[in-house]
């Protein structure tokens, strides 16, 4: 069985995934974490490692971005 991980390379890449979508939309961490109506702690956590996010929240992760679920989680089947 494999481990699951926060710092599992596949997780990683997912989550680098989404803050390369958000530096290239422009947005800051506080500014993305309005859109989505969380903290910008909880933002900051999730993208060093230190939160994991569930599937809700990562669906909302991407609709805020603009980005399509299913696309991410071809970095988890790697």
């Amino acid at each position: 069985m494999t481990k699951k991980a926060i710092n599992d390379p596949r997780y990683e890449s997912l989550i680098r995934w989404l803050v390369d979508a958000r530096r290239n939309q422009g947005l800051t961490v506080r500014q993305f974490a309005a859109l989505i109506d969380e903290s910008h702690q909880f933002v900051n956590k999730v993208e060093t490692f230190q939160r994991k996010l569930n599937v809700y929240e990562y669906v909302q992760y991407c609709q805020a971005l603009g980005l399509e679920p299913t696309e991410g989680l071809s970095f988890l089947k790697k």
